[in-house]
């Protein structure tokens, strides 16, 4: 049905208008009863419905309904697979449907800056494009069905600490190239109808107030076509925020911030064309939602249940295996861990599902007949040592086959609101851990965990199973990985450094009272450790899985990229193993040109690809220029200079198994003003200046360091590479100084130069 908004809005009054723009009460727009536009819901749940229908709050605090919680964003990242995600997303947004909730409130994108972030378990990745690609395959499975997602939190809300006063201190480049692009891609590729800003500020402007972020870069520049709304309390001048591009506040009571926007357009504060906008934003969600009702859609508890088992299986990620994994059937197994009896699957806080059904591992072996005991270890939320545990631990490892140790962070430590201390698990862990690996050399740790711990006793460990926080399923998913009934799949969106203090936010996390500054700018993550040549515990993109694979035959569409390009890359991957199984083939680019401050690659694309024992498939991968690019602030735009540029091909980021090299011509000129500040080498790297200092340097004046007799010790000291450093870096106002040319003769160079 076509509704003409803009004839809706005109028959507003200013008052109604003003109250479209904020929330009736903690999930609910508001109605305007006279012209028949109706109230709508919107609910947190970027992996599962936490509708609340009385005693609302935004913080988990009270029951919402039965729901089916699915693997959180920690884990769904690491499947490294677009179409986990979309079918993620279609499930979730039918389950809107048959609530009546308009708006899901996820998916989460921001980057994961440090370990320590309480709420890096709803986030994805270090890595952009990969929140990117997999935030907008869950946003088209929602919004499939017709039912909106709110894209969150826009931007830079990389910590819990001060979250809702803190400044973010960045420069563009490092905000254009590590925290915008996975909205930027989201917003591209599928269009959420809503966008959350957050509660932090960014280089000392509130996302609520921030015109350049809300209207300059979000509409004007990317294209967003939906509503900005604040995530609940965000709003700080709410008149300012209708300027800049803020159009729903939430939660309600929003009565007196209404008020403000009447009154401001009453004295001509704020124009009622920049309201009109905003409603018109709001309104068209509401109807795109409510012409497009599917009264047919059921919330299947039981259905969406063995969906979640199956999601979780696909996420996991298998560490370390020295050919323990997968058990045996006729193992005889020790469980050990308070995580194996009673698993943890989700973090605190808005995410909080009240889960339909949990099973844990214990409960699906002991269903299947397998021949598993049972010893505490320590309890969930037990953090010191208890001797005795351990003993009977050990003791119950050493009489069987092998010993499987759930280990994991309690949820007092990992939650939305507050970030974690340190990267450690409970002491009580580590030392059961340490004991049972020296006493059972086939013993495996699993990890129910949202974000990276450290793992002294890796090496002692037979294998490590990743299950993250794995959703409601992920007891049975946890038991058929083990067993070898499912072929783990998973790889890591996130470095596991050996300890915290590696890690390159670790000296400015979270910051001072007021402001935390981004000083390892687009160093984050695997970009940094391969940087520094740091070891690290597993690497980005790490994986395993019980078969093996091959990848060969690299094809490009195109060896050479012009600024309009764009190049198409196949591969051919062969299950050479005996397990079917699932591979993701990840594509770096390398700037090969000396560039200063590049990481030396950073992932452009992926993709996870099914085959059966013996099997070849061929999986396609995409560049564009800006692929190959970075934010050049000079030039306000991206830009990847001319020359040659590798494409490594791999199955994690310290595993690349193919390279191929291509050339690339660019026709953007990075600006340069020239002055009498300006240096030789900026002047030679810039087409437009370096014909003319190389006419200039051929007329004698090359040898900057003057003229020394042969064999003297002056001629000893200059050398061809000083000399050559000499010219290089030599500013031209250092040219009359030594007798190039008169003053009047460099203005004149300096006119050439700048004409």
């Amino acid at each position: 049905m076509a509704r003409d908004l803009k004839k809706l809005i005109s028959e507003m009054t200013l008052e109604e208008k003003a109250s479209l723009l904020g929330g009736k009460d903690f999930w609910h727009t508001k109605a305007v009863d006279r012209l028949g536009i109706p109230a709508v819901m919107v609910s947190d749940g970027p992996h599962g419905l936490r509708k609340q229908n009385d005693k609302a709050d935004h913080l988990g605090v009270n029951e919402s309904i039965k729901a089916v919680c699915f693997p959180a964003g920690c884990a769904t990242a690491a499947s490294f697979d677009r179409d986990l995600e979309r079918e993620l997303g279609e499930i979730i947004g039918n389950e809107c449907q048959a609530e009546d909730v308009a708006v899901v409130l996820g998916p989460a994108v921001n980057i994961k800056r440090s370990p320590l972030c309480g709420r890096n378990f709803e986030y994805f990745s270090e890595d952009p494009v990969l929140a990117g690609k997999m935030s907008a395959a869950y946003i088209r499975g929602v919004q499939s069905k017709h039912v909106g997602t709110s894209i969150k939190h826009f931007a830079m809300n990389n910590q819990e600490t001060r979250r809702m006063s803190i400044s973010a201190e960045a420069d563009e480049r490092t905000i254009r190239e590590i925290y915008f692009p996975a909205f930027e891609i989201a917003v591209k590729e599928a269009q959420p109808w809503t966008v959350m800003c957050s509660y932090n500020k960014i280089n000392g402007t509130f996302s609520s107030d921030n015109e350049w972020l809300l209207t300059k870069v979000l509409r004007d520049d990317w294209g967003f076509e939906g509503f900005v709304v604040t995530d609940w309390g965000a709003v700080d001048d709410r008149v300012q925020g209708a300027r800049a591009g803020l159009d729903l506040e939430m939660p309600g009571d929003t009565s007196l911030n209404d008020a403000q926007i009447v009154e401001a357009v009453k004295k001509g504060e704020l124009p009622e064309e920049a309201v009109d906008a905003c409603v018109e934003r709001v309104l068209d969600v509401i109807y795109r939602f409510l012409d497009n009702r599917d009264e047919t859609a059921v919330f299947d508890l039981k259905k969406d249940h063995e969906k979640a088992v199956g999601l979780a299986g696909r996420c996991a990620v298998l560490l370390q295996n020295d050919g323990t994994l997968p058990l045996t059937a006729d193992a005889k197994v020790a469980y050990i861990g308070g995580f194996a009896k009673k698993p943890r699957f989700q973090g605190g806080g808005s995410s909080h599902i009240n889960s339909f059904k949990v099973e844990s591992a214990l409960e699906s072996a002991e269903k299947k007949g397998r021949k598993v005991t049972y010893t505490e270890g320590f309890l969930p939320d037990d953090t010191a040592v208890d001797q005795k545990r351990i003993d009977e631990a050990v003791a119950a490892a050493k009489a069987a086959d092998a010993a499987v140790i759930f280990a994991g962070l309690p949820d007092s430590i990992e939650s939305e609101g507050y970030d974690r201390d340190d990267m450690k698990l409970p002491a009580c862990q580590d030392d059961l851990i340490a004991a049972v690996c020296a006493a059972q050399p086939h013993t495996v740790v699993v990890l129910h965990n949202g974000s990276p711990v450290e793992c002294p006793w890796a090496d002692d460990a037979a294998a490590v199973l990743e299950m993250y926080l794995g959703g409601e399923g992920v007891g049975e998913a946890t038991d058929r990985l083990l067993f070898g009934e499912t072929n783990p799949s998973g790889h890591l969106a996130e470095t596991f450094p050996l300890k915290l203090s590696d890690n390159p936010s670790c000296l400015n996390f979270p910051g001072q009272m007021k402001s935390v500054n981004y000083a390892e700018g687009v160093f984050v993550g695997y970009r940094y450790y391969e940087k520094k040549e740091m070891p690290v515990r597993w690497a980005f993109g790490h994986g395993l899985s019980y078969t093996t694979f091959d990848m060969t035959n690299v094809k490009l569409s195109t060896e050479e990229m012009t600024d309009d390009s764009e190049l198409t890359v196949t591969v051919d991957v062969k299950n050479t193993g005996a397990m079917a199984g699932a591979e993701a083939v990840q594509l770096y680019v390398a700037d090969r040109n000396g560039t200063p401050e590049r990481p030396v690659k950073e992932l452009k694309d992926f993709a996870k690809v099914f085959l059966n024992p013996g099997e070849t498939k061929t999986v396609e991968m995409h560049l564009t220029a800006r692929d190959l690019s970075y934010f050049e602030e000079r030039l306000g735009d991206w830009y990847a200079p001319s020359g040659k540029y590798e494409l490594l091909i791999g199955d994690a980021s310290d595993r690349i198994l193919l390279t191929k090299e291509i050339s690339f011509t660019t026709e953007k000129v990075i600006p340069l003003h020239v002055s009498v500040d300006t240096i030789m080498e900026e002047l030679l790297a810039n087409p437009k200046t370096a014909p003319i200092m190389k006419e200039f340097l051929a007329k004698g004046t090359a040898n900057m360091g003057g003229e020394a007799e042969e064999g003297s010790a002056a001629a000893e000291a200059i050398t061809s590479k000083m000399n050559e450093a000499m010219v290089k870096y030599m500013p031209l106002k250092s040219l009359p100084s030594f007798g190039f040319m008169t003053p009047d003769e460099l203005q004149k160079l300096i006119a050439k130069l700048n004409g």
